[in-house]
């Protein structure tokens, strides 16, 4: 399923990575970081709910929640314990993969999807509401002020690094670390034996499990890993943003935008996630001003997707006769 990396497709990472690394030094525009850093932390997430759906075949429509409880987890932590950011977000990534043991235990064993998808999206309105009504501890809908910013620190031949809003690049920086950290966990999963078993339980999970595949202890363990890195996301963008509304991060409408950003860049592809977040958080910035009709834009932009492009933007190439192989583009 997932061919060995060649050439042409290390020099395309590189590039990549190079191009993203280089940009604050060609230009300072607070707005366009704020995009890109905006598009890193969904990247995160979308590919992390694409590890569980597109690779593992568990359709969950609630992973919004381990996104909230990881940003509300750190931020309490760092307000009220005064821990640093950079250990809270570890914490908050590790209450998200808690919880995700904890609904995942008892859901996972649930054959029939469609019910696995209602469960997890009625937890996550579950989450919602508590957070909204926890008003001593949340402020619920008034917004939780106050978090903490990441600490500065200085860096040998390049000097003080500092966190603040006038200066993006630092905060930038920090999400392509994590961006990178989570592709790279999602891709040594993939390209393992453990990936192997994933694939297989997506297409035949009753061939697999006479394999000898356990697929309560492999649903748990994509589902955890899952849940630790939109955590972790949601953590980062606590302290980016420093102000957190239940229905910033556990509303519907986010989660509907992940499922756009994989479904439009490439449902089950390692880099189909990361292109959707891109399109959709520069759409998203676009359409600010129409608001909640901007749903309307993203169920547009899902069936278009559907209907046309199945497999996601980045295998149009696929339709192109002089780009078409024989070989399964899956794992690109």
């Amino acid at each position: 399923m997932f061919e060995s990396l060649r050439a042409r497709h290390w020099l395309s990472i590189l590039i990549a990575v190079a191009v993203m690394v280089g940009l604050p030094l060609v230009t300072q525009d607070t707005y366009l970081l704020h995009v890109l850093i905006l598009a890193m932390v969904f990247g995160i997430f979308a590919s992390a709910w694409n590890f569980v759906t597109g690779f593992a075949g568990l359709k969950t429509f609630g992973h919004h929640a381990f996104f909230a409880l990881g940003a509300y987890g750190s931020a309490l932590i760092g307000i009220n314990a005064g821990l640093s950011p950079w250990v809270t977000i570890w914490l908050g990534g590790f209450i998200a993969a808690v919880a995700g043991l904890f609904i995942g235990l008892p859901v996972l064993r649930i054959k029939s999807m469609p019910h696995v998808a209602i469960v997890t999206l009625g937890f996550a309105e579950i989450v919602r509401i508590t957070l909204s009504n926890l008003t001593d501890i949340t402020r619920g809908e008034l917004g939780l002020w106050g978090i903490p910013a990441f600490e500065g620190f200085t860096l040998p031949g390049i000097g003080e690094v500092s966190f603040s809003p006038a200066d993006k690049a630092a905060y930038y920086y920090l999400a392509l670390v994590l961006l990178l950290l989570s592709m790279v966990v999602i891709t040594t999963m993939m390209r393992s034996k453990t990936g192997l078993s994933i694939i297989a339980m997506r297409d035949a999970d009753d061939a697999a499990e006479s394999l000898g595949v356990n697929l309560t202890r492999l649903k748990l363990q994509v589902f955890v890993v899952s849940s630790f890195l939109v955590g972790v996301a949601g953590a980062f963008y606590a302290h980016y943003i420093s102000i957190l509304t239940p229905m910033a991060v556990a509303g519907v409408d986010l989660m509907i935008m992940i499922i756009a950003m994989v479904l439009v860049g490439g449902l089950g592809t390692l880099t189909g996630p990361l292109a959707g977040a891109l399109i959709l958080t520069i759409l998203v910035e676009l359409l600010r001003d129409l608001d909640t009709f901007r749903l309307l834009i993203y169920g547009a932009l899902i069936i278009f997707s559907v209907m046309f492009l199945p497999r996601g933007l980045v295998t149009i190439g696929e339709f192109v006769p002089w780009r078409k192989r024989p070989a399964d583009n899956e794992g690109k």
